[in-house]
């Protein structure tokens, strides 16, 4: 059987990489990015424009959503209004957007997968990351209690927290926080975009039957719970 999937953010980091796996398994890919090259040039902020999106794309069965930003490299107190907003306004709402679009048509044909792209950060929290961080963890949140919500309805939704990969987003981090967040990999190295694709590709796929509202750490180790 031939499925569709949409991958926000597709078009750089995690989600090109996804995109390249999971054409790799014969899936129909659909990327939705703000950046040029995108197949539908969307802001998952925009929920009108997301809303159409769906009407345009029809049936999906899997959805990646990967579009995020880092956000203000700062202090809490020093952290610019705007700046906070708008990290949760894509981290967040973003993937509240494209989950509330997508999830109706995949209730309905009783199949379906999502991948919300977390981070070890909503579970650590990063110094110097405090919006990043906060609205990493709104999503791990999400995740389960959709998860929950679709537990007996064929769509499962479970999220992965990544460490530090190499990735064009995390060029945005500062050297100071990348120093330090890096340093806590106990494997002494960042990750590979390939690598975070090969367990968001088994989350789309029928491999995973008993998982939903999970959250999968890949760190390099630097997990702790």
């Amino acid at each position: 059987m031939s499925r569709t999937a949409l991958i926000t953010g597709g078009v750089s980091g995690l989600g090109k990489a996804a995109a390249i796996r999971l054409q790799a398994d014969g899936v129909k890919v659909v990327t939705l990015d703000v950046a040029d090259g995108a197949d539908l040039v969307v802001d998952v902020t925009d929920p009108a424009a997301v809303h159409n999106s769906a009407e345009q794309i029809g049936p999906v069965d899997i959805l990646v959503n990967s579009a995020g930003v880092v956000g203000p490299n700062a202090p809490l107190w020093e952290v610019p209004l705007d700046g906070w907003r708008r990290t949760f306004d894509v981290n967040v709402n973003g993937t509240f957007h494209t989950c509330r679009a997508f999830v109706p048509g995949m209730r309905e044909r009783g199949w379906g997968r999502i991948v919300n792209i977390a981070s070890m950060a909503g579970k650590d929290g990063n110094p110097g990351m405090a919006p990043y961080s906060a609205s990493k963890a709104a999503v791990i949140a999400l995740t389960k209690s959709l998860g929950k919500e679709l537990a007996t309805s064929g769509v499962l939704v479970n999220a992965i927290a990544p460490a530090v990969i190499e990735t064009p987003m995390n060029a945005d981090t500062g050297p100071e926080a990348l120093a330090h967040i890096t340093s806590l990999i106990p494997m002494r190295r960042v990750g590979r975009p390939e690598e975070v694709a090969e367990l968001i590709a088994w989350l789309a796929s029928d491999k995973v039957s008993f998982s939903t509202g999970a959250v999968y750490d890949i760190s390099g180790g630097r997990a702790t719970y």
